[in-house]
């Protein structure tokens, strides 16, 4: 009995060895051999080729952002194959280990920066459409990333916007645009969605052994030194409709169209709030100064930058602003306390739903993602800057309500409040929902246009809003 087991013990390290010093070839061929990889090189064999095969028929411009997406695509292959050798890093480790991706995404928003170049859809789809290959980056529910899937489909929303510019734009005029934006999604939708779906709806797989810290893990194709852009944030999925009527099924509701659902339907939500007591506000607290620390608004972020840019707050400050900050999936926050000469900042909040219970005078929501507020009445304005996928609830009156930036915004505007006066600039995906005629109608929604035709008559320009959907 001991001998046999010592022989096993001998041929399994003489197998051991043999792997070990097996040339580069079997190697690969063992790499070749693992279904996910197997299956990632399909896809890019199948999808990415037809991409490449349209891009090779316009050339230019087209061609070469192509090429550094098909780049792109080569890098993630290697962090697939590089994550089992590698045991799971900590957010530093993550960052070196990301950075031949990130290094390819800056080379691709250089293309579109500056002057704005010949086919700059094209180039602007392309270089948006790579924040869907970060859901590698995703090391679990607290890393402040999305689903593995969920981020391949909502950073695919963001690029289809200037997608469907395109098959607009040469719908009757040349096929191998058509083509060409066609295939694009078709890469990531269903592509890279499914893949993602089938192998890795949970991250990376990372080895159980290897080097514990990944340090230049990646000898990265060499590229342009070049300040580092930021990868446009995706908006989400989208939400379920905050009403419906009595006749339709009943379905349970979750995330912020619940929450609103239930502060609309008049019951008992106080027990569940965040109440402000008078020791949080600011004028009352011995630990601060009553000076107001200045955001940098304009600093630029690393495309992997999951932090919070500073500690959550929920504060009355000087009396005159209430200041609710880097708040992350909090459902019950709530202020009640407030009069028409207070405004309302929110910066830096995700996942979370704000209910301001008193008139203020001015309400300003900026940075955030998948944020729902819930107000009563605006003396001056509600304005919406620098966010994605935000729902903002009027129950009251609010005179001016102004959309500046933002991808994804889901306005529900009360009977009091169908007068106000929209403005929206550099944004898309913007719905907002009215009541129906009759007291049991369901609301109806509206898309406001998103592209506008001008057109010079008469001495002066024309502008018509313009509707669009891709193929």
């Amino acid at each position: 009995m001991e001998k046999d087991l010592v022989a096993r013990l001998e041929a399994a390290v003489a197998r051991l060895e043999a792997l070990s010093a097996a040339p580069a070839g079997l190697v690969a061929d063992a790499v070749a051999l693992d279904p996910a990889i197997a299956a990632f090189d399909e896809l890019v064999e199948k999808s990415l080729g037809r991409l490449s095969a349209a891009a090779d028929k316009i050339g230019g411009k087209v061609q070469e952002a192509t090429k550094i997406l098909a780049e792109a695509f080569a890098v993630l292959r290697e962090l697939l194959v590089k994550a089992k050798q590698c045991q799971k890093p900590e957010m530093a480790g993550l960052q070196e280990f990301l950075k031949p991706l990130n290094e390819v995404i800056v080379k691709a928003n250089a293309l579109t920066e500056g002057r704005r170049p010949e086919f700059f859809n094209h180039l602007k789809t392309a270089a948006d459409s790579l924040t869907a290959l970060v859901w590698v980056a995703f090391l679990g529910k607290d890393c402040g990333m999305s689903m593995p899937i969920s981020h391949v489909e909502e950073s695919w929303q963001m690029a289809e916007f200037y997608n469907n510019k395109i098959l607009v734009e040469y719908r009757n005029k040349d096929v191998n645009h058509v083509e060409w934006a066609k295939a694009l999604k078709e890469l990531y939708l269903p592509g890279l969605r499914d893949y993602v779906k089938n192998f890795f709806p949970l991250g990376l797989v990372w080895g159980t052994s290897g080097a514990a810290v990944v340090s230049a893990p990646i000898s990265a194709p060499s590229v342009a030194k070049g300040p580092p852009s930021r990868a446009p944030a995706p908006p989400p999925p989208p939400s379920a409709p905050l009403f419906t009527s009595e006749a339709a099924p009943s379905q349970p509701k979750e995330g912020m169209s619940a929450v609103f659902q239930e502060i609309s339907s008049g019951k008992s939500v106080s027990s569940g709030l965040k109440k402000v007591t008078d020791d949080m506000k600011t004028k009352n607290r011995t630990d601060r100064t009553g000076a107001v620390a200045a955001t940098e608004k304009g600093a630029r972020v690393s495309s992997f930058s999951f932090r919070r840019e500073g500690p959550p707050k929920l504060e009355l400050q000087m009396g005159r602003k209430w200041a609710v900050e880097n708040q992350i999936g909090k459902k019950n926050l709530v202020i009640d306390d407030c009069d028409s000469k207070q405004t309302v900042y929110i910066y830096g909040c995700r996942d979370s739903v704000l209910q301001i219970k008193g008139k203020v005078n001015n309400i300003t929501i900026d940075k955030c993602t998948k944020m729902g507020i819930v107000f009563v009445d605006v003396v001056a304005a509600c304005e919406i800057v620098n966010c994605n996928g935000v729902e903002v609830q009027c129950q009251g009156s609010a005179p001016t309500i102004s959309v500046d930036n933002t991808s994804g915004c889901q306005l529900y505007l009360g009977k009091d409040s169908l007068g106000a006066s929209i403005t929206t600039a550099k944004s898309s995906e913007i719905n907002v929902m009215v009541p129906g005629a009759g007291p049991d109608s369901d609301w109806a929604e509206h898309a406001l246009p998103q592209q506008f035709v001008h057109t010079f008559k008469n001495g002066q320009f024309t502008t018509t809003p313009v509707s669009h959907s891709g193929g």
